[in-house]
């Protein structure tokens, strides 16, 4: 019980000075920014620890962290290999692909009321179907290498982006459009001049929404048919072998990428949309 009491204390002591540095002026600043969550993050792990260890709760149901980092810098070259099958080749492709497709689509969307009115009705209850269904016929279609994972995410990330420019496209105001025609501006001068630079917040919260989307999609089609790597491979595989600290290793690789790939996008974004409110200091 020793453990768990100091695991306890810590823990009181680790919100206290969390809260104090929350409220603080230092809070503001873009070290307390950092400070706050990377606290609060030890702090869970450290709790973590101490229950693992002070409940004797076996490896096969939560391994300690300590036992998922020595896993994890024991099999870095299988888990680069998994990472490269799972997320350069899946889930990046597929993302490029879906997210520049959408984008199209949507262009062609706005210059057609019949697609408007018959493409995006169709195109919601395609995204409502669930990946389980739609990732096995996929990997009948393109076979069990990434170009199925890739199609998977195509299909996942393609209908967020899509209605979220269509959105986009339609925010300028009327007035706003008016003054584009006294000024004679054409269809795609009014475009590439207004209505695309309005849209890009809704565009990136598009993006923004695919980036976890098409990371999901990648290790869950996996699931249903792959070469000998890939994370969803690996997570399939060693849950069958009780190997569940390479599984939370395999885990901790999505998390990390997943975060990089969506800072990524928002950083992008910040750049791309300093004028939007949103990102002024």
């Amino acid at each position: 019980m020793s453990w768990v009491l100091g695991v306890t204390l810590f823990w009181l002591a680790a919100w206290w000075a969390n809260t104090r540095i929350a409220a603080s002026r230092f809070a503001a600043t873009r070290a307390g920014k950092l400070a706050v969550p990377a606290l609060f993050g030890i702090t869970l792990l450290v709790l973590w620890e101490g229950m693992v260890r002070g409940l004797n709760v076996p490896g096969v149901i939560l391994p300690a962290p300590t036992a998922i980092a020595a896993k994890f810098a024991a099999s870095t070259d299988i888990l680069w290999v998994d990472f490269v099958q799972t997320f350069v080749k899946g889930a990046l492709s597929g993302y490029a692909i879906g997210c520049g497709a959408a984008f199209v689509t949507a262009i062609l969307i706005d210059r057609s009321p019949f697609l408007t009115r018959g493409l995006l009705p169709v195109g919601n209850f395609i995204a409502a179907l669930p990946i389980i269904g739609i990732a096995p016929i996929m990997v009948m279609w393109f076979g069990f290498d990434w170009q199925s994972k890739a199609a998977v995410v195509v299909a996942m990330v393609f209908f967020p982006v899509l209605v979220n420019t269509v959105a986009g496209l339609t925010a300028t105001e009327p007035m706003q459009r008016d003054l584009m025609r006294t000024y004679g501006a054409g269809y795609w001068q009014t475009l590439f001049k207004l209505r695309l630079p309005a849209a890009m917040p809704f565009v990136f919260n598009g993006l923004k929404i695919s980036t976890t989307l098409a990371l999901i999609g990648a290790i869950v089609a996996e699931f249903f048919g792959s070469p000998i790597k890939g994370m969803g491979f690996r997570i399939s595989t060693e849950v069958g072998r009780l190997g569940l600290d390479m599984v939370w290793a395999e885990i901790t690789v999505a998390a990390l990428a997943g975060s990089a790939f969506y800072g990524l996008v928002a950083l992008i974004e910040k750049r791309v949309t300093f004028w939007h409110p949103s990102q002024r200091g």
